[in-house]
């Protein structure tokens, strides 16, 4: 690893404790302000730090957030009845605090009931998660610019609350939206927008991490084991996701040898620890799902059925609400039900949700299994178009080839 990925891995790791501690001493009501110092600090230690960190980066960033943070409430006229009472305002941190796990505690400030969800998670990737606007539009789908006012209004209406950092044992006063927020934060790692590389490794990293200490404030919660279940156990296939080519592999075409067999264990024992008596919750029931995958030998001798009966309770616990799951549950239909019966529930769903990603590289890919070469080189060649990520795109141009030489 270079320098520079260290200082990045730093940073990324550093930016939402040095938040929380300018959020703790300063108040909610001053995030954009606290926000905004943070950033300079970061951007001062790209600058001075060419060589190497100091001995405290924590500490420095802190240190030179504040100052950052002092200065911006001295320039501003209007506050300056407040200068001095936010100048005298740094609270020493105290041993058990600097133990806190601050980023889940910005984490759940970000996730506060008054902001809208949209919001929310807007903010939350860019506070915590370190995602850029370009990046969080891209998990959305929607212009920059629209994320960005989001990210703005739920600035101005977290600094409306005037609330103070949660503490960790309220973690599940805000649990769904929390939860919502790590799993994007784990999906785009896996399915980077920006397509290369086609994986974030420090914030899949980073989003585990957070789900372990999410877990440990609530151990009870059958629906955060199953989310964390649910990253170990696709973070447990990941050495066989992409080729040496950088094409995407999709699951039957992954060499099983490379899973990480600790993490399956983990994820596996995981589920069987939560899941008797367990209410079904859509984050449980996919890691239900990934553990009957992590467990078959093959494809051939994967449990498609019990994969499909999950799937239509995943598809009613949500209701029907996320067309990606009914595409995923299309794809069990048809290894249970035979490719005409998936295909004739995939035109059902292009009805009703036209652009769906991945729905023409299922189509392509139920085609050829078909034997209907010709739909399946114009089914590929429209997901070619429709892919975002570089992975993805190799892997469907390898695909067009194989059934037209020289095409892709």
């Amino acid at each position: 690893m270079t320098d520079e990925n260290r200082a990045a891995d730093l940073w990324r790791e550093a930016a939402p404790r040095v938040l929380a501690r300018l959020v703790r001493g300063y108040g909610s009501a001053r995030f954009d302000l606290c926000e905004d110092a943070v950033q300079e600090a970061l951007l001062d230690a790209h600058r001075q730090w060419p060589s190497g960190s100091p001995d405290d980066p924590l500490g420095w960033l802190t240190a030179t957030a504040r100052r950052r943070f002092v200065d911006r409430v001295r320039s501003d006229a209007r506050r300056r009845d407040r200068e001095e009472r936010a100048a005298r305002l740094h609270p020493p941190v105290h041993p058990e605090a600097a133990e806190r796990d601050d980023s889940l505690l910005v984490l759940q400030l970000c996730c506060h009931p008054e902001l809208p969800r949209a919001g929310r998670v807007a903010l939350t990737l860019r506070a915590v998660a370190g995602l850029t606007t370009a990046q969080i539009a891209g998990v959305y789908q929607l212009p920059e610019r629209t994320i960005a006012q989001r990210i703005t209004r739920a600035k101005r209406a977290l600094a409306a609350t005037g609330r103070a950092l949660p503490r960790p044992e309220h973690a599940a006063e805000r649990l769904t939206s929390v939860l919502d927020v790590l799993y994007l934060m784990f999906t785009e790692a896996h399915h980077t927008t920006g397509g290369a590389p086609p994986r974030d490794a420090d914030l899949a990293a980073e989003a585990i991490r957070l789900a372990r200490s999410l877990r440990d404030s609530v151990p009870d919660s059958a629906e955060v084991a199953g989310l964390l279940a649910l990253m170990l156990l696709t973070e447990a296939r990941q050495p066989a996701r992409i080729g040496p080519g950088g094409a995407l592999r999709p699951l039957d075409e992954q060499d099983r040898s490379l899973w990480d067999r600790a993490l399956i264990a983990e994820g596996t024992a995981l589920v069987e620890r939560v899941v008797a008596g367990a209410e079904p919750g859509p984050y449980l029931l996919q890691a239900c799902i990934a553990a009957l995958h992590a467990e078959a030998p093959d494809t051939d001798r994967t449990d498609w059925e019990e994969i499909l009966v999950l799937y239509r309770l995943l598809e009613s616990v949500t209701g029907h609400a996320n067309p990606t799951i009914t595409l995923n549950r299309i794809v069990a239909q048809a290894m249970v039900h035979g490719d005409a019966a998936g295909l004739a529930a995939l035109d059902e769903l292009a009805a009703r949700s036209p652009g769906l990603p991945r729905l023409e590289a299922v189509r392509a890919h139920l085609l050829e299994r078909s034997g209907r070469g010709e739909e399946a080189v114009a089914a590929y060649r429209r997901a070619i178009a429709d892919a975002v990520g570089l992975a993805e795109q190799r892997h469907l141009r390898s695909r067009l080839r194989r059934l037209a030489p020289g095409d892709g």
